[in-house]
């Protein structure tokens, strides 16, 4: 057995099986609570009509890309100092990253559909629309340096610093409809102010959404650890069995 083998940290999930089950169950739920009030429950908006719905996916999806790279960024800090570093904060950057973009990927998808019907264009050059495509590309990057073959502890230093670097984007993000004027609306709930633009049925609609995604978010993080666990198990099984043939060889 290799050395980095022995070395390897074991946990093979974040959450036990029971609490996984739960996280999946409850997201089940919230989904289908969401549903309901997003498409039946919930009034249209007064101005926007039905369009305005695609908020209550919308944002909740934005959010998650933000939870999803804010996890990413703090696994990074925690790989990075010696203290704490471990393969575990790799792994939970990495799987982080790539739930992160598939959301930010959804909330430009999601964002395009609700402004066709409000702006008349399905893209507009809008500070907060280019700053989460550059967002989206910044993490598509990082996720190609994870991708380039490496000595392990090599490529979780590089992507630990990436990660830490292109990070700065998401509060650009966030603040670009407070920083310029732009088409886009500014912050329903946490604008500068505090002072939440949404009540009622609607208010609690996009609660449910937050909820939802986020439960979404921890489900898919569990299930895509396991995965990189198992993938390390296979390179490092790969790699013992070139150095048992080359050794063969050699003989």
């Amino acid at each position: 057995m290799s050395e980095k083998k022995q070395n390897r940290d074991d946990r093979s999930a974040l959450l036990p099986r029971a609490a996984g089950r739960l996280v999946d169950a409850l997201t089940l739920i919230s989904i289908g609570a969401l549903t309901f009030f997003g498409l039946w429950a919930s009034p249209a908006d007064a101005v926007q009509g039905d369009a305005q719905r695609i908020m209550y996916l919308h944002v909740p999806a934005a959010w998650a890309a933000y939870v999803a790279f804010g996890i990413t960024t703090l696994a990074s800090l925690l790989w990075l100092w010696p203290r704490t570093r471990s393969a575990v904060w790799d792994r939970v950057a990495g799987a982080s990253a790539e739930i992160g973009l598939i959301f930010t990927g959804l909330t430009l998808l999601l964002g395009s559909l609700w402004g066709r019907p409000v702006w008349g264009v399905w893209w507009a050059w809008d500070a907060r629309l280019v700053s989460t495509a550059v967002l989206f590309f910044l993490y598509l990057g990082y996720l190609a340096i994870r991708a380039v073959p490496a000595d392990p502890i090599v490529r979780a230093r590089r992507s630990a610093i990436t990660a830490v670097i292109v990070f700065i984007d998401v509060p650009i993000v966030h603040f670009s409809v407070d920083w310029w004027r732009t088409l886009h609306q500014k912050a329903t709930v946490f604008n500068p102010e505090l002072n939440p633009e949404i009540e009622g049925v609607m208010a609690l609609t996009l609660w449910m959404g937050v909820v939802a995604f986020t439960l979404l978010y921890v489900s898919l993080m569990n299930r895509r650890y396991q995965l990189a666990y198992l993938e390390e198990g296979l390179e490092e099984s790969a790699l013992d069995a070139a150095i048992l043939q080359r050794s063969g060889g050699v003989k």
